[in-house]
């Protein structure tokens, strides 16, 4: 059984036809920038949760402990733990404010949830995008095939 577009296939098919070559491969594009921005969502909430992780493994060191700390993501220098109920959170740009550790916490935990919910608002439009950038791919290809010389 053949399976017939649906009428709102066929509109954005016919819209898509209109587009130039161009503008439907700026559509194709649009949605690699879309999977880029899902990748880059999921890496911040991971390195939340680990930091949340280690937050948590921190509460539970004693004052005085010896441990190394992270200045860039492969550079460690030795220090020592003075409080272990007082942390800097980084809040962007080279920005730290100092909280206490239930702070921290709840700052971290607030954080995931944006990301979450973003993070799934962003799954619900790029899947709609997903099938409209299938559709300016095909759009794409037939007005190419129509532009290339025949050869004989």
């Amino acid at each position: 059984m053949e399976k017939r577009p649906t009428t709102m296939s066929m509109s954005v098919r016919g819209e898509m036809e209109k587009l130039s070559v161009e503008q439907l491969k700026a559509v194709k594009e649009q949605t690699m920038s879309m999977n880029d921005s899902l990748n880059n969502i999921r890496t911040a909430t991971t390195r939340l949760e680990l930091t949340s992780s280690a937050l948590h493994y921190l509460s539970l060191r004693p004052s005085g402990k010896k441990m190394l700390v992270p200045i860039t993501a492969s550079l460690y220098v030795p220090g020592t733990l003075q409080d272990p109920d007082q942390v800097l959170v980084d809040v962007g740009t080279g920005y730290f404010i100092e909280k206490n550790m239930p702070q921290a916490k709840d700052y971290c935990d607030r954080k995931i949830s944006l990301l979450k919910s973003n993070f799934e608002q962003l799954v619900e439009i790029s899947s709609k995008k997903k099938s409209i950038s299938d559709e300016a791919g095909l759009v794409l290809q037939a007005k190419l095939k129509l532009m290339a010389p025949t050869s004989q």
